[in-house]
């Protein structure tokens, strides 16, 4: 459904009023998400002086929206890239990611707790100062450099010039070849998962509060597939973003594609419990599954994802430990 859109306000209404019609599987809310979001961006280009952007450009989505894994309610997670830098544009660009911020955050997107926003200057850069800046991350020991490139491999272009973002995800393939401690350090950071499967194989879910008796799926089911995904991704050079695309190319690999064997069924699965949880009224609440409320059998299909979920995180890190 098409719409003139004069302002984030009405933009929002649309949505909302629309959003309803996407909830059938991840693939239409994503690309439905996808659709405000570049709504938003053509709104904010026309409300920043000057006109067109003065060079090209690539505006980018990451996190789960990068990796076409968005819920009903997301955050932002974006940056920007452009070609050069001068005073012109780095003064247009700045004024842009700061507009597209705010249009996001009116329309329904919150702002990022973590800052990874095109308003942020570490997020917005010129094509040669995010090379510089990637590289920096890479030699940096630092969790958060870690944490910042996990980030950024998870980017994808909505708007403007494709090739600038795999380009420079080619920086970060090409340095870890030549510097096998940075897979190692990828792993270190992502070691920790919370667990949830209880000695006699019981979910652990929280005893006390607003959640009672729920399971945090973004910490306990999500992240292990995505994060061990991910760094298999970044060891081999695959460039795709979703989670389920670098499960396939993976797959096709000998080395990986036993350990990889249920993961996409799995993964499909938890997308869609995490659709059941739409009518909620905040960002966190989206990643609460009320355990005691299923069925036996969808019991019995969490505790599985649960278990590969942990068997595949934990058999990556061994993995990248042995340096293969």
């Amino acid at each position: 459904m098409e719409t003139d859109v004069e302002t984030y306000e009405s933009i929002k209404e649309w949505r909302d009023k629309n959003i309803t019609a996407y909830l059938a599987d991840s693939v239409s809310l994503n690309k439905f998400h996808d659709q405000v979001m570049c709504k938003v961006f053509d709104l904010a280009i026309s409300r920043v002086k000057k006109g067109s952007p003065p060079c090209e450009f690539s505006w980018f989505i990451t996190g789960s929206g990068g990796r076409f894994e968005q819920g009903v309610i997301s955050d932002q997670d974006h940056g920007l890239i452009y070609e050069i830098s001068n005073v012109d544009n780095d003064t247009y660009f700045k004024k842009l990611g700061e507009e597209v911020s705010y249009g996001l955050y009116i329309v329904g997107y919150p702002y990022c707790q973590g800052n990874v926003m095109s308003s942020n200057p570490l997020w917005r850069k010129s094509m040669h100062e995010w090379k510089e800046q990637l590289l920096k991350w890479m030699d940096d020991e630092s969790w958060d450099a870690i944490r910042y490139l996990q980030i950024f491999y998870d980017a994808r272009v909505l708007i403007g010039k494709k090739s600038y973002v795999k380009e420079l995800k080619m920086v970060i393939y090409q340095y870890q070849l030549k510097n096998q401690t940075v897979l190692k350090r990828f792993i270190a950071n992502v070691t920790h998962v919370k667990n949830v499967i209880g000695p006699l194989g019981q979910i652990l879910v929280e005893q006390h509060g607003m959640y009672q008796g729920s399971v945090n799926l973004k910490y306990a089911a999500f992240l292990p597939y995505v994060n061990a995904i991910r760094v298999l991704s970044i060891k081999e050079g695959i460039y795709d973003t979703s989670t389920l695309d670098r499960m396939k190319c993976l797959k096709e690999t000998k080395e990986y594609s036993k350990a990889i064997k249920d993961c996409e069924d799995n993964f499909l699965m938890l997308l869609r419990y995490r659709l059941t949880l739409f009518q909620v009224e905040s960002y966190t609440d989206t990643h609460y599954l009320h355990i005691e409320s299923l069925q036996k059998e969808q019991r019995k299909e969490i505790k599985r994802i649960l278990k590969d979920g942990k068997k595949l995180h934990d058999y990556v890190i061994a993995l990248i430990e042995k340096g293969c």
